[in-house]
């Protein structure tokens, strides 16, 4: 997985590298690495992103909410 892919999989899933921290029990440095390119991506890290990204790209967010707000 290239660096592009990576960031473009978390935007995809609409994770900052926050997320996938806590998600992985990882350091933040280590994501951030990865982010920037000066890590390489783990084949199963990748493996898992390309899957999470390619269910949320076939599973879009339902836009009948969108403006909805609670009720005073």
């Amino acid at each position: 997985m290239t660096t592009d892919r990576f960031n473009e999989c978390l935007r995809v899933i609409r994770w900052t590298p926050i997320n996938i921290a806590s998600a992985l029990q990882c350091e933040l440095s280590w994501i951030e690495a990865l982010e920037a390119g000066n890590e390489e991506i783990p084949s199963g890290l990748a493996v898992w992103l390309e899957t999470l990204a390619k269910v949320h790209e076939g599973l879009p967010p339902p836009t009948t909410y969108r403006g909805n707000h609670a009720k005073a």
